[in-house]
Formats: C-alpha cells, sequence, structure tokens
C-alpha cells in the first residue's frame, strides 16, 4: 500500500501524515497515531471501546512475540476490516473508531 493509497482511504478525515517506523508506517492526524501500515497490513488504533467493535467484524488485536521473554505482547491495533478496502463509507466508519480510540489515549 503506497501513500496515496493511505491518504485515499483516510480522506474522510481529511489528509493524513504518514512517517516511516519500524519498518513499517506511522499513520497520524493532528499529531496522534491513528494507524499503522507493518508488513503489508493497515491496522487501525484501538482501545478497550474499539476493540470489540473491530473483533465484531472479524478482526484481531494485533501481538506479537516479545524477543527476550517468549511472551505474547498485545498492541493497541486491530487490522482493518477489509469491507473498507472496497467501500469509502465503511473506510469512514472504521477510520472515524481509530480516531476516536486515539483521542481517548490522549497520545
Amino acid at each position: 500500500m503506497d501513500n496515496d493509497d493511505i491518504q485515499d482511504l483516510f480522506q474522510s478525515v481529511g489528509p493524513v501524515t504518514i512517517k516511516r517506523m519500524f519498518g513499517g508506517k506511522g499513520i497520524y492526524l493532528d499529531g496522534m497515531i491513528i494507524a499503522i501500515h507493518l508488513r503489508d497490513e493497515l491496522m487501525l488504533k484501538g482501545d478497550k471501546e474499539a476493540g470489540p467493535l473491530y473483533e465484531e467484524a472479524g478482526s484481531h488485536q494485533w501481538t506479537y512475540t516479545h524477543n527476550k521473554s517468549k511472551k505474547p505482547v498485545s498492541m493497541p491495533y486491530w487490522p482493518i476490516p477489509s469491507e473498507a478496502f472496497d467501500d469509502s463509507d465503511e473506510a469512514a466508519k472504521w477510520v472515524r473508531v481509530a480516531v476516536e480510540a486515539a483521542r481517548r489515549s490522549g497520545k
């Protein structure tokens, strides 16, 4: 997914800033990170309120295995529901969920 595709997907909230990070990209709105693009997967910011919405749509929270402890680590991101790629209204809905989660996190 290139930067133009990302801008198109997030157009409902206005222009986003895209920065390289961790071998992927961070997607920001008004200085808040609202999504990441990592290993060819776009993941939206989530929290206790947004998580169940993502899961209801068939998504799952992103986890990785910590190198030293070998324990799973849960991150506050969920892959964007696949319908969002084909439907601009669906994209706008999920982008708003991510923006609201980012605002609640205060970061």
